[in-house]
C-alpha cells in the first residue's frame, strides 16, 4: 500500500531519487540531475480569498497548472537531493517548506489543518486574530516560519524523547536564510538540526533549516557552522520560543534535552518518523479527530478527492465570501461581517 501511495504522490520520483544507484556509487547521470533540477524548482501558485488581517482571510494552493491542492497533503515532503561538490560528489536532501509567516512579521499564520484543502489563515484565539508580540531586542518572527508539508505531530503518540505527545500540526520550520519570504511561498530547504519545545504539555518541534538558494547555504551544513557563521543565532531562537507567549500572560515555554539543539541526523530520524504519522493519518490508519484530510494525489487514501471537487471547496469559499461583501457594502454602517 505504501508504494501506491508514493508513485501517486509528486514526491515519488524525489524520494526514490534519495536512494538513486548512481548517487551510491558516486555518479549522476545528466538526465537525472535535469529532471532533479525541474522538481526542485516546482512552482505553486497562491490564490488570496478576503482581506489580510481579518477572519476570513484565506490563501489557498494551485499547482502551475493551476488545479487547487492542500499544502498539507499534495506538496510532498522530498523536495530532491543536491549535488554539493561535483568534486566529492556529495548530496544532501532536500526538504520542501510551506512559509506561514515572514521573518519580522508579527500576525501569526498558519496552515489551517481543520479546513478542506487546508488553507492557510490568520490564528485566532478567544474570537481575536493572534499576533506575536515583540521579544526584545527583536521584530516579530526571527526567521522565516513555516512547516514542512506530509508531516504531522501525531497526539496519540507519546514521544520517547519528551514524555509528551504530538501537538496535531504538521512539524515546524525555521528557515535562518536571509531572504525575508512571503505566506505561501515554497521553498526547498537545507535541514542543520532541532529543538525539541515542551508547548502547554505537548511536543513542538522545531526544525532549524536554510533555504538551498541563500548564498550562505552551500557553507552551512551543520549546527556548529551556524555558530560560526552566525553567533547566537541559535540562542536567541531558544530564548525566543521561550518567551513569545509570556506577553500573554502564559508561562515560559520549557524544552527536551535542557534546551539544546539536536544535530542533523537526529532531526532527519523526527522529520522522517511524522511523515510516517503523516502516512497513517491520509490512508485512515490514525485517529484524525477533526484534521481535514482531503486531498488531491495520494491514491490510497479514502479522502482523496477529483480535481472538481477541489475546485468546488475553494468556489463555495468564494461565494461565502462575496454574500459577506455585499452585505457590507449595503450596510449603512458599513461593519465588519467577519469581524464581530
Amino acid at each position: 500500500m505504501r508504494s501506491l501511495l508514493l508513485r501517486c504522490s509528486v514526491g515519488y520520483f524525489l524520494q526514490s531519487c534519495g536512494a538513486f544507484p548512481a548517487f551510491r556509487h558516486k555518479r549522476v547521470t545528466q538526465a537525472a540531475v535535469h529532471q532533479l533540477y525541474l522538481q526542485k524548482n516546482m512552482h505553486y501558485l497562491t490564490e488570496e480569498r478576503g482581506r489580510p488581517n481579518s477572519h476570513d482571510y484565506r490563501i489557498y494552493f494551485k499547482t502551475s497548472e493551476g488545479k487547487y491542492i492542500s499544502p498539507f497533503h499534495d506538496i510532498p515532503l522530498f523536495a530532491g537531493t543536491e549535488l554539493v561538490s561535483s568534486k566529492t560528489h556529495c548530496n544532501i536532501v532536500l526538504y520542501n517548506m510551506v512559509v506561514e509567516v515572514p521573518r519580522w512579521s508579527n500576525a501569526k499564520m498558519e496552515i489551517a489543518t481543520k479546513e478542506p484543502l487546508n488553507p492557510i489563515k490568520q490564528d485566532v484565539k478567544k474570537g481575536k486574530l493572534r499576533y506575536v508580540a515583540n521579544i526584545f531586542p527583536h521584530k516579530g518572527y526571527i526567521w522565516n516560519y513555516g512547516a514542512l508539508p506530509q508531516t504531522w505531530e501525531d497526539p496519540n503518540h507519546t514521544d520517547k524523547n519528551t514524555a509528551c505527545c504530538g501537538d496535531n500540526d504538521p512539524i515546524d520550520v525555521c528557515d535562518i536564510g536571509s531572504q525575508v519570504c512571503h505566506p505561501g511561498q515554497v521553498i526547498q530547504v537545507k535541514v542543520l538540526g532541532i529543538l525539541a519545545m515542551i508547548d502547554e504539555g505537548e511536543t513542538d518541534w522545531k526544525v532549524i533549516a536554510i533555504n538551498s538558494e541563500d548564498p550562505d547555504a552551500e557553507n552551512l551544513n551543520s549546527l556548529e557552522d551556524v555558530r560560526k557563521s552566525r553567533p547566537g543565532h541559535l540562542e536567541a531562537t531558544v530564548e525566543w520560543f521561550k518567551k513569545y507567549k509570556v506577553p500573554d500572560g502564559k508561562p515560559e515555554n520549557t524544552f527536551g534535552f535542557g534546551g539544546k539543539f539536536q544535530e542533523k541526523d537526529f532531526a532527519v530520524e523526527i522529520i522522517q518518523s511524522t511523515h510516517e504519522y503523516w502516512r497513517a493519518l491520509v490512508l485512515k490508519q490514525s485517529a484524525s479527530g477533526d484534521i481535514e484530510c482531503k486531498n488531491v494525489s495520494c491514491c490510497e487514501s479514502p479522502f482523496k478527492c477529483s480535481d472538481e471537487k477541489a475546485s468546488a471547496v475553494v468556489q463555495s469559499v468564494k461565494n461565502i465570501m462575496a454574500f459577506f461583501l455585499m452585505n457590507e457594502q449595503l450596510s449603512p454602517t458599513n461593519f465588519d461581517l467577519c469581524d464581530p
